[in-house]
């Protein structure tokens, strides 16, 4: 929840408020791991705790999102019917929505206030498009991507594409990726390891199965580094994208055989323009809250928060 805590926060001074990408597919409903629903193990930001933000694995239409409307600029007549159209659309569903709320129990009443967030995030995405749509784009490559690719590893390379293009040309600043679903059992072969990622993630301490993992993570990291080249080779003033930027990789278990959430393997990339110190590896006291680092991101966003979950304050020594 914390792309969304900062979404809400500074998502009005870009186009798009923040884009959510995977691999695959965000799930709705179903058990998956461990008697878990399928929403959590598929989605990773959240816009309220019961309100997740689905995914876009297609890079094709995540281009079309952050480009669509970069087209010739409409005639002042035509801006003014379009707009007209959209307030008139919006207002009815509002108006009957109101109407409907005061019939509601407490808990539809919820569902229907987060329907209602759901279409004034709407409105706002279609403001800032007409404000916004054309930016300073000298720099971008606006090859449009055909799809999603067979191979797995330019598919994940896509992705990382339109995150660089929406950084670049300012499109949003909150940007989420799954590598794949949590619990999934993707399979690696590129990399000469054919059985199930979550299969093999239940080692028991068998050597060759770590050995898998250890290359599936070796592979993961990788891909990282392509992001991470991506975004170092585009200058900003005398910095560089990543330089500007807080990239968070890591994971929500640290051993898939004990299911355990301490010792969290999370690394944190970039420089958050000047604010964070790289190149170190920081050791926290036991029980430390993952989301004590949410707290320090979200307050060199400038949105200062005193609490955010289960935090008990911001992590000293991110700045050197």
């Amino acid at each position: 929840m914390i792309a969304q805590a900062a979404a809400e926060k500074v998502g009005h001074l870009t186009r798009l408020p923040s884009l959510e990408l995977g691999t695959e597919s965000s799930s709705q409903a179903g058990n998956c791991d461990s008697g878990y629903s399928c929403v959590y193990t598929s989605n990773m930001s959240w816009r309220t705790s019961t309100s997740p933000v689905a995914k876009e694995m297609d890079p094709s239409l995540v281009f079309d999102r952050l480009f669509s409307q970069i087209t010739a600029p409409l005639t002042p007549e035509q801006r003014t019917q379009r707009n007209r159209q959209r307030r008139s659309i919006l207002d009815l569903v509002q108006s009957d929505a109101r109407a409907l709320h005061q019939a509601l129990g407490a808990n539809d009443r919820r569902k229907l206030d987060e329907y209602l967030h759901a279409v004034r995030d709407v409105e706002n995405r279609l403001r800032n498009s007409e404000t916004l749509s054309h930016q300073d784009m000298d720099t971008a490559d606006f090859q449009r991507p055909e799809g999603v690719p067979r191979e797995y590893d330019r598919h994940v390379q896509l992705m990382m594409d339109m995150i660089v293009l929406a950084f670049q040309t300012d499109s949003t600043r909150i940007a989420t990726f799954m590598f794949a679903n949590a619990a999934s059992n993707r399979s690696y072969r590129e990399i000469s390891v054919s059985e199930g990622h979550h299969d093999l993630s239940h080692h028991g301490k068998n050597a060759d199965k770590q050995a898998g993992i250890e290359k599936i993570n070796r592979f993961h990291a990788r891909l990282v580094n392509y992001l991470l080249t991506r975004l170092s080779s585009i200058r900003e003033g005398d910095a560089t994208l990543l330089d500007h930027s807080m990239i968070v990789y890591g994971s929500g278990i640290s051993d898939g055989d004990r299911h355990n959430h301490d010792d969290l393997p999370i690394v944190l990339l970039g420089r958050g323009g000047g604010t964070v110190q790289p190149g170190r590896h920081l050791r926290y006291p036991a029980e430390t809250p993952l989301t004590n680092l949410y707290v320090s991101l979200l307050e060199r966003l400038d949105v200062p928060v005193t609490q955010f979950s289960d935090s008990t304050g911001p992590l000293t020594n991110l700045s050197g």
